[in-house]
């Protein structure tokens, strides 16, 4: 849930940073892709050659296994690489659904933006007003905090997770003990009141996990309910998501479904685990959500078309400041991301990385073209290739 920056700008765990790409891979199950969408593509058939072959590369790489779909103009294509499950090699399915960790942000702020649309809420609200008291301590100071400070990663407000104690706790092999540990929002953002914030706010950017937990926290302040009922109730619900859910304290993935695996920090990166269930309230609203390459699709092109917010918090929520400054492409709205492919393709996206998980949900402006790809193990591989080929073709 730590961050590093990438060319799209992918959220990416401090374990995956712990990238080894010395680890030893295990053999592969054959690339399989989709008859029915293979068929839907006949007019073009050479057209996903280079995203499949990215999906082998990271297989090769050390990548247990990877799932992913395409929709562009041609139709609907899926591809899959690799394993599900290591003991059986059963090989990764179409209809995989994964943890999405990150790429719940853009839901959560989705649902803030339809609030403001509502009156319900100003982006300009100070944390202050909605929690009174919560965001205090150490420097930290929620009446000079705005929601969009929250949304856009602009508040200076430490990220919980880089907590000492956290990090032992939840990026190393302690998180076996702690798996299915229930944290609560309150919990987690007193962790992060600890310390002192990165800066003053809006005085720069940084990706914290903290700032979406405490959008969560309001989100329940205005409506009564929680993040999880609102995005049910507001786009799961009526996009038809089937197979997109918040868990909450539940443990399991529902299937279909594929094994998870981490090294969880192995400094030699020769031993996995597999991390499938845990207690995905350790995520909340920084993280907590499942879903499927189909769902994820439908999600970020419903959203880029307008059929989920207003111009104008559409508009907002594309409305970025820079997360790195040797990066001008590099660009973070609310809850969105923009950048450029190496072929000059604008893409919009959010991805995410947990233990057992990367995964990323990705667009064109117009929502013409999107792609949602997952990894089952988050220590090897490059997701930012699988992107790129798919929008750039090679």
């Amino acid at each position: 849930m730590t961050t590093r920056t990438m060319r799209f700008g992918l959220a990416a765990t401090a374990a995956a940073a712990m990238t080894a790409s010395s680890l030893a891979a295990p053999a592969a199950a054959p690339a399989a892709a989709d008859p029915a969408a293979a068929s839907a593509l006949a007019p073009d058939r050479d057209h996903h050659r280079s995203t499949q072959q990215a999906m082998d590369a990271a297989v090769k790489d050390g990548v247990p296994g990877v799932t992913g779909q395409a929709m562009d103009k041609y139709g609907t294509w899926n591809g899959t690489s690799g394993v599900g499950n290591q003991k059986t090699r059963q090989p990764r399915g179409a209809k995989d659904r994964y943890r999405v960790a990150s790429t719940t942000k853009t839901f959560v702020s989705t649902v803030l933006l339809q609030l403001e649309a509502e009156g319900e809420i100003g982006l300009d609200d100070t944390v202050e007003q909605w929690l009174p008291g919560v965001v205090h301590g150490h420097g930290h100071d929620g009446s000079k905090i705005t929601v969009r400070q929250l949304l856009n990663h602009t508040s200076g407000i430490y990220n919980w997770t880089l907590d000492p104690e956290i990090q032992r706790t939840l990026f190393s092999k302690e998180f076996l003990k702690h798996r299915h540990r229930t944290w609560t929002p309150e919990q987690q953002v007193r962790i992060a009141m600890r310390h002192e914030p990165k800066f003053a706010p809006g005085q720069g950017w940084n990706y914290s996990d903290t700032n979406y937990i405490v959008a969560g926290m309001i989100t329940k302040k205005v409506t009564g309910q929680s993040y999880g009922d609102e995005i049910r109730r507001r786009i799961i619900e009526p996009l038809d998501l089937e197979a997109t859910s918040l868990p909450g304290t539940d443990p399991h993935l529902p299937q279909p479904s594929s094994r998870a695996y981490s090294t969880l920090r192995d400094p030699k990166g020769k031993k996995t685990y597999d991390v499938t269930e845990y207690n995905p309230s350790v995520a909340g609203a920084a993280g907590e959500m499942v879903s499927d390459s189909a769902d994820l699709n439908r999600f970020f092109t419903a959203l880029m078309r307008g059929k989920l917010l207003p111009k104008q918090q559409l508009a907002e929520m594309m409305t970025t400041v820079p997360m790195d400054e040797e990066n001008p492409d590099l660009g973070y709205g609310l809850g969105l991301r923009r950048s450029k492919a190496s072929c000059g393709k604008e893409v919009w996206a959010h991805g995410g990385s947990f233990h057992g998980t990367v995964a990323v949900g990705a667009t064109t402006r117009d929502g013409s073209h999107a792609l949602a790809v997952n990894f089952n193990g988050e220590w090897a591989g490059d997701i930012e290739a699988v992107i790129d080929a798919e929008f750039c073709g090679r």
